[in-house]
């Protein structure tokens, strides 16, 4: 079963981390992906940039608007993702205990297939 794993940050802390604290955590980070990714319990991921990037477009009442920034202000915000295929939930739980960086992890199934045949399809 696939799931998304999602990993949430405070940007401000990660900014005034020490240098080699953060070199550390990046190293043992790859060290985790590379491991699970040899396994084949990793599908896909990447890290994000700073939400100082981030466009968010909303519509409302018809109306669209495309604004800077990240959607909602938080001291949180979506660092990066992975796909992750394991067999049930306690394995994806198991395997996000073990990220080197721990701070929150949301974790979501993820849909598979529908019955709708007007949902697009995989393009890749």
């Amino acid at each position: 079963m696939k799931y998304m794993l999602m990993f949430v940050s405070d940007e401000d802390s990660e900014r005034r981390a020490d240098p080699d604290e953060i070199r550390r955590g990046y190293e043992a980070v790859g060290k985790w992906w590379g491991e699970h990714a040899a396994a084949g319990r990793i599908v896909d991921g990447q890290e994000l940039k700073s939400t100082k990037t981030a466009t968010t477009i909303r519509k409302k009442d018809g109306k669209i608007a495309v604004t800077d920034g990240p959607f909602i202000e938080s001291k949180e915000a979506l660092g990066g993702f992975a796909i992750i295929d394991v067999p049930d939930l306690d394995a994806a739980i198991e395997l996000a205990k073990g990220w080197p960086v721990l701070r929150t992890i949301e974790i979501r199934p993820v849909v598979e297939s529908r019955d709708d045949s007007s949902m697009p399809k995989d393009t890749r």
